[in-house]
């Protein structure tokens, strides 16, 4: 039986029965409370495998417990603000647990960012600590005398894996040679952390909802890079969102082991992958390096896992590489999708291949992330981005902020308890992006559907004027990825002097005998003629971010220089 909903509020009557329209958010958990309960009641259970070593939920808080002594014994308050750099190894879990057990603020940081971006947000964020992976130690080296960081704890990849991690260790400093040399003063080692800290014993912390746990900073792709101030509140908000719109279907408890290949360090792994299994009690197979297909192939090919998170074109990858048959997926019950636009050729592709589709959702770092997502029993790839969860409003405006009728564009805003609590120490940027009754300005273009899901149409940035037309990107990059001849495909707008910006199109080939005007005449059967790409250029790669999402920025940059 369909649920009844408000004529505001379509989506409702579309909700799974056992999903309630509202959250009680007055009774949520701080992360602390839920870390410390899941550590109690599963102390057993697997939390997390890396490179083939499990750590159970009691080991997992026992090391988190170590990083918490070890940050009070320096003398570090409640508050403090404490930066991570690194991919998903072993120790990152460990390390944002025990930052959070004690009442301080993890800051996030990108491990390929630049001398300059390191300090300007180890500056902005005010930190005072930097964990970070040897890998990137010569970064952190160059960084931290520019910035007022006290301490750098540095971390080797195996730690905490035992006699195989020291393996690894060895190969990656002496044999592969990734670690470049850095020369850091008085830093420590990540092991000496957990010794010291485990007989340093534990201050007790009080931690209130509204106190920030995360400052997760923005990609800084329309100006400098922001830190979105995410609270326990937030955080734990969009946990039990997330438990609710994918725990119907999926029950909690051991078994349940999500590929964990997205960094945990970007807010769509950290909340989706990380702390909603923790909650749920289940597993999350670490994978440090996604971009290498073959070993993260080698390694699913002796998981035992239920689901996965991906963005496009990792699903992309993964489905075109020849070994991926191999794999076992008669386990896998959920794929979800998220951080970009999901084309629907990779979709098909994908359930081809593993019998399970792509249950696509969105949102932003400033939300924790997940606004709205499909639901979990779809058979098919939809499209669009799904419901809003539970305790979340979703609405179009147009350029004046008037709320815009259904069916028609408008930019996408959002109010729930996941929304961020402003930009740290920016209250003009906030300002910026919330409306006057509270709504946060997604900064995406969108439009309802009539059963009150929602579909993207593009970033307002990215949209491309041509003669007086609004282009969408994703629309032309949906139409050129259906071809069999591409790979991947990323559109932006050019300067043209007789229309404003030209439809660019930068095309990687899976057929190598591909040719332009064979493109062209594919789009003109599907796209009205000012949409079809004007220019095509063939690439061998295209840029992408460390989620793997493809950086239209960039390109566009390309033809500005």
């Amino acid at each position: 039986m369909a649920k009844t909903a408000d004529q505001s509020r379509p989506w409702l009557a579309h909700y799974p029965e056992a999903v309630p329209h509202e959250i009680d958010v007055q009774r949520l958990p701080t992360l602390v409370e839920l870390l410390q309960q899941a550590f109690q009641e599963f102390s057993e259970r697997p939390a997390f495998e890396s490179f083939g070593k499990v750590l159970t939920y009691r080991e997992i808080g026992e090391s988190a417990r170590a990083v918490t002594g070890w940050l009070q014994a320096q003398g570090h308050r409640k508050g403090d603000r404490i930066a991570v750099m690194m991919p998903n190894v072993m120790a990152y879990p460990a390390t944002m647990f025990g930052i959070l057990l004690g009442g301080f603020t993890v800051v996030n940081v990108n491990p390929l960012y630049t001398v300059r971006e390191l300090t300007y947000q180890l500056n902005d964020s005010g930190a005072e600590v930097l964990f970070v992976l040897e890998n990137f130690a010569h970064i952190a080296a160059e960084a931290v005398p520019h910035t007022n960081v006290k301490k750098v704890v540095i971390v080797s990849a195996g730690d905490m894996l035992g006699l195989k991690g020291k393996i690894i260790t060895f190969v990656a400093r002496h044999v592969k040679k990734v670690v470049p040399a850095y020369s850091l003063a008085h830093a420590i080692r990540f092991p000496e952390v957990l010794k010291v800290g485990a007989s340093a014993g534990l201050r007790d912390v009080s931690v209130a909802p509204e106190d920030i746990a995360f400052l997760q900073y923005t990609g800084g792709t329309t100006g400098v890079s922001k830190g979105a101030a995410l609270s326990h509140r937030n955080i734990s908000a969009n946990v039990e969102q997330a438990r609710y719109w994918l725990g119907w279907q999926i029950p909690d408890g051991e078994g349940q082991m999500m590929v964990t290949a997205l960094p945990l360090y970007h807010i769509f792994a950290l909340t989706v992958c990380c702390l909603y299994l923790i909650k749920a009690g289940g597993a999350c197979l670490l994978i440090a390096n996604p971009r290498d297909i073959p070993g993260f192939i080698g390694i699913l090919k002796k998981a035992r896992f239920t689901m996965m998170s991906g963005v496009n074109t990792l699903y992309n990858a993964l489905a075109n590489h020849p070994d991926i048959r191999s794999v076992d997926f008669s386990r896998l019950k959920l794929c979800l999708s998220g951080g970009m636009a999901t084309q629907s050729a990779v979709a098909q592709h994908w359930k081809a291949v593993t019998g399970c589709p792509i249950v696509e959702g969105f949102g932003l770092s400033e939300t924790s992330p997940i606004l709205s997502a499909n639901r979990t029993d779809l058979t098919e790839f939809t499209g669009n981005i799904g419901y809003p969860l539970p305790s979340t409003e979703m609405k179009l405006i147009d350029g004046e902020g008037k709320t815009v009728p259904m069916g028609e564009a408008g930019e996408i805003c959002a109010r729930g308890p996941q929304v961020m609590k402003g930009y740290w120490n920016r209250p003009d940027e906030t300002a910026k992006v919330m409306t006057p009754d509270g709504f946060f300005r997604t900064g995406d273009v969108g439009v309802m559907l009539p059963d009150g899901a929602f579909k993207v149409v593009d970033r307002l940035k990215d949209m491309i004027l041509v003669s007086g037309f609004n282009v969408y990107p994703n629309e032309v990059e949906e139409v050129l990825a259906q071809h069999p001849g591409v790979l991947e495909v990323a559109v932006v707008g050019v300067p043209d002097p007789q229309s404003v910006e030209a439809v660019a199109a930068y095309v990687v080939k899976k057929d190598p005998d591909l040719e332009a005007d064979t493109l062209r005449a594919h789009c003109r059967s599907q796209l009205t003629a000012y949409k079809v790409p004007k220019i095509i250029y063939f690439r061998e790669t295209l840029p992408k971010s460390t989620v793997g999402k493809v950086l239209r920025r960039m390109l566009r940059e390309e033809n500005a220089s």
